[in-house]
């Protein structure tokens, strides 16, 4: 059998991809796979890491602005895209592959749009609560549209296309218990353990945002294990600040990224996070209780729709950024962590929408299209 994977834009198109790649192989080794992206794509990178081909088709995203700027920008968009339907159609005719999958951004449509018009079975997976616009624009050329949550159903025009796969998370998140976890970390107490972290490479207003809930925690005896992760672009301003505010507890422990996430999540028993669909999917696999503060500054304000999801069932409590002070942050902690049974609720909620055997599922839905 003889597979195209088709993704690129941020490691949540391309890491579910190489899941279900992986997956098959192991299903079956004689399986080929072709990695399609934008030939200077960071998706290039993470597979070429991975050991899978790779071939770049260069691809434009529209944008949404109407200036000047934004018009002759899209015009360039439809150029490209023409140039990259022809080099899509020589890729298949060159692979010859028996099914088609992207797995988001711009980069997967003109692999899979070739392909459905040559009546290859083709699928998408779709990570985030709502169709980004390249699954729209795919809607309704492929076979079928994989999704996270059945909630997201209701947002497609053809909900018959729709199957709930989940999104695959990393299989060493279940490796360890809390209590393991716990003792990896060299917790010895039965002080509750909170992570915080708003994206690799940080979110400067709510990092500043984080002193005040730090403040507050060294005010009140530093009632829990805290840890944070400030992102690269704000680890020296944060960590500088708290050297000068002397906060410094063997209960804080801030990191500019947090290398053994597989262990700190594990032990965690309230996660602050942003709502990207990567979060979301590990989240409701371990079941964690969160304090979500979905990023503005996203496309469609796609990661509010997600995070509305964990609020609406009872796993997560949403805060707009604009509410999310470091006092406010506190608070709501303080009074998740307080309430034993108000958490293990939200933990049960959260475990409720989880899908722990995404992979598997992705790959049984694909492999009936053939």
């Amino acid at each position: 059998m003889k597979v195209i994977f088709t993704c690129g834009g941020t490691a949540g198109h391309v890491n579910p991809a190489l899941a279900l790649a992986r997956y098959m192989q192991e299903q079956d080794s004689t399986t080929e796979v072709l990695f399609v992206g934008t030939p200077d794509g960071m998706e290039r990178g993470l597979v070429e890491k991975a050991g899978y081909a790779f071939q770049g088709i260069e691809v434009s995203g529209f944008r949404r602005q109407l200036s000047m700027k934004g018009i002759r920008h899209n015009l360039r968009t439809v150029k490209v895209l023409l140039q990259a339907k022809a080099k899509a159609e020589a890729t298949l005719r060159r692979f010859a592959p028996d099914l088609v999958v992207g797995t988001g951004g711009y980069a997967s449509y003109p692999i899979v749009k070739a392909a459905s018009a040559k009546g290859i079975p083709t699928a998408v997976h779709e990570s985030n609560m709502i169709p980004g616009l390249t699954t729209k624009m795919l809607e309704s050329a492929v076979d079928r549209i994989m999704v996270g949550f059945e909630d997201c159903r209701r947002h497609y025009k053809h909900p018959e296309k729709i199957a709930v796969t989940g999104t695959p998370v990393r299989g060493d998140l279940f490796l360890r218990t809390r209590e393991e976890a716990r003792a990896a970390l060299g917790y010895r107490d039965n002080k509750p353990v909170v992570v915080s972290f708003w994206g690799s490479l940080g979110a400067s207003t709510m990092n500043e945002r984080m002193l005040e809930f730090f403040l507050q925690e060294k005010a009140d005896g530093y009632p829990f294990h805290h840890i944070h992760a400030a992102g690269s672009s704000s680890w020296a301003s944060l960590s500088e600040a708290v050297d000068k505010l002397s906060i410094h507890d063997a209960s804080l422990d801030l990191r500019q990224y947090i290398h053994d996430m597989e262990v700190v999540m594990a032990a965690a028993d309230l996660v602050i996070a942003r709502a990207g669909a990567s979060t979301i999917s590990e989240l409701t696999a371990l079941g964690k209780a969160a304090i979500l503060v979905p990023s503005p500054y996203v496309v469609a304000n796609h990661q509010e729709k997600n995070a509305s999801l964990l609020h609406e069932h009872g796993g997560a409590l949403m805060m707009l950024e604009s509410e999310a002070t470091g006092a406010a942050l506190y608070e709501a902690t303080a009074a998740i962590l307080s309430d034993g049974q108000r958490r293990a609720k939200m933990e049960q909620a959260s475990r409720a929408l989880g899908i722990p055997d995404a992979t598997a599922r992705l790959y049984e839905t694909v492999m009936a299209l053939l």
